[in-house]
């Protein structure tokens, strides 16, 4: 078992070591402009290593932003709304965020996203991959008709949480103090989806 969580280990050192210089290639040249050949040298690792770890290219990139909203509603507790199961988990990840987060990578990651159209192209095929995949289990679920409008919805109001965390940081604000707000967001956006704007006392049209 001690030489199994080893090797764990290394391969997740591994693969964060490739992931934090493509992110400095990246960011320094371009997204185009490397290659892969050039991150696995910059690396220490062998090509064929490279792809055992991040089948693509934009994986090196976006792997790291993918959330796996459909898998927290299908695994949610017994007795637990999809909506509950979703605020749950997003309420943990402001929590715990704030006290792991790479300020740094973080802003690399999406600086380097925000200049390469392919990368873009890619978070928007990987959004609507994952909303397809929330509406299935939304419908799995028992929402029946409404599952595809609840998921895209869901995956709006995540989706603006996350903007608006990420610009925050951009502009200066403190890793607390964005913290803060986006636990506060967080408990906004899902009161919104489960209750609508009758759940706000005053709300100016």
């Amino acid at each position: 078992m001690m030489m199994a969580g080893l090797r764990e280990s290394k391969k997740e050192q591994t693969r964060q070591r490739i992931s934090e210089v493509a992110l400095r290639l990246f960011d320094e040249r371009g997204y185009d402009a490397v290659t892969v050949n050039e991150i696995a040298e910059a690396a220490g690792v062998a090509k064929v290593t490279l792809f055992n770890y991040f089948p693509g290219k934009d994986c090196l990139v976006l792997d790291a932003v993918k959330d796996d909203t459909a898998a927290v509603v299908a695994g949610r507790a017994a007795g637990q709304t999809p909506l509950g199961a979703l605020r749950a988990h997003y309420r943990g990840m402001a929590a715990r965020g704030t006290g792991e987060i790479d300020v740094e990578g973080l802003l690399t990651r999406v600086r380097v996203i925000s200049s390469s159209p392919a990368l873009l192209a890619g978070v928007y095929q990987a959004n609507m991959g994952q909303r397809y995949e929330l509406a299935a289990a939304l419908a799995e679920a028992g929402a029946g008709p409404a599952a595809t409008l609840m998921a895209a919805q869901i995956t709006a109001a995540i989706t603006t949480l996350q903007e608006a965390f990420f610009q925050r940081l951009s502009t200066g604000v403190p890793l607390e103090e964005a913290g803060r707000l986006l636990d506060e967001e967080v408990e906004l956006a899902f009161d919104l989806l489960e209750h609508g704007f009758s759940s706000i006392e005053a709300v100016e049209l």
